[in-house]
């Protein structure tokens, strides 16, 4: 949908218009970018954000507080999976040529988007045309990352190195860059910000949550098992029959009719909703989960993930700052699951992470926004 963003009052002033790119790879982007989004209108009320994702909009609707406008577009691929765990690089190789091949067409239809309504800044979290659309459209781009997509290509090999070269050059000429924490070295960007960490927030109390699903099992034997948006295809849901008097959260439609396992999906509710319920999470690497599980203080049960370049680092990061388990594929797909008897492992480090990163960024951006929007 297009249209013309509102003026305030009758100043001719534009109202503060933000074009928010959002990674096509699945939901953990949209969760961490929405946070911030919300952040940012906390700062400036009239905020109207612009969101460029093909994620579904119902997913924007149960993230985003406020009125927003939706472009479905994909701006980048990420890399094509079979569920959250298998990649399908043949297919991957195949779709990214295609998009680079397509990206004069998109960023001509990006700069005419940005014009028409109006938009004042590009915030990526982390399409690389991003900045090529932003820098078209005469406006600068700002992203908020801890890895890129050059990075992740680079790991598949040779026959990828022609489009992470493409992809670093385009981030070459990111204007800012806000770097979360577990970050690679995001080499190709030039102007590196260290801030805190970022993620979304419950919007109940627990015991609000608690009342309303009706749970008695204490949080001690509650556990949230979240692996993204793709799910996985292989949870050995079979595991949980040794755990009767134990309570097992899920947002997986598929997964099957257990009495000890709650199925969540269709109730409003996002995982950082139910994390304060639980004790323990139990995830793949994932930088929303692994964030917005150390700004709640709960324990995180991870499988590894060394075929995906994030992956060692994300698990090095959570190692060094939470409390954590390090599962092998073995141990986590067999079914036997006596993980869960264990304490967590304690962080390797002392100092607490940066948990802010949501109030930096919104500051910076309203910062701008509120500067630009004087008469």
């Amino acid at each position: 949908m297009l249209r013309s963003p509102l003026v305030c009052g009758g100043s001719g002033v534009a109202r503060p218009t933000l074009y928010v790119a959002i990674t096509n790879h699945g939901f953990g982007h949209v969760a961490r970018t929405t946070a911030l989004v919300n952040a940012i209108r906390r700062q400036v009320p009239d905020l109207l954000p612009l969101m460029v994702t093909a994620a579904p909009r119902w997913l924007l609707e149960t993230n985003l507080e406020g009125e927003f406008i939706h472009r479905p577009r994909a701006l980048d691929l990420g890399v094509m999976q079979r569920d959250s765990l298998q990649m399908d690089l043949t297919a991957t190789h195949a779709k990214l040529l295609q998009l680079k091949a397509m990206a004069p067409e998109f960023i001509r239809a990006e700069v005419d988007f940005i014009q028409q309504n109006r938009a004042q800044l590009v915030l990526a979290d982390v399409p690389p045309l991003a900045v090529a659309i932003a820098h078209g459209a005469g406006v600068p781009c700002w992203m908020a990352t801890n890895f890129g997509w050059d990075f992740i290509y680079r790991s598949f090999g040779a026959a990828f190195d022609e489009i992470a070269d493409w992809v670093s050059d385009l981030y070459s000429g990111c204007d800012r860059l806000f770097q979360l924490p577990f970050a690679e070295p995001l080499r190709a960007f030039p102007h590196k910000e260290p801030v805190g960490l970022t993620g979304a927030e419950p919007r109940y109390s627990a015991a609000a949550i608690r009342a309303q699903l009706g749970l008695t099992v204490p949080p001690e034997r509650t556990v949230l098992l979240t692996f993204g948006g793709l799910s996985l295809a292989a949870i050995p849901y079979h595991a949980l029959a040794d755990f009767p008097e134990w309570q097992f959260l899920t947002f997986d439609a598929a997964a099957p009719d257990l009495p000890n396992l709650l199925k969540l999906c269709g109730r409003q509710l996002r995982p950082v909703d139910v994390m304060p319920l639980c004790g323990r999470i139990v995830s793949k690497p994932g930088y929303g989960t692994y964030a917005e599980a150390c700004r709640l203080g709960i324990p995180v049960a991870t499988i590894r993930r060394d075929d995906f370049a994030e992956g060692p680092i994300l698990v090095a990061g959570l190692q060094a700052h939470h409390c954590h388990q390090i599962l092998s594929h073995e141990e986590f797909f067999q079914g036997d699951w006596r993980f869960l008897h264990a304490t967590p492992d304690p962080p390797q480090q002392s100092a607490p992470l940066d948990t802010n990163g949501n109030l930096t960024i919104a500051t910076a951006v309203a910062y701008y926004l509120n500067n630009l929007s004087q008469p």
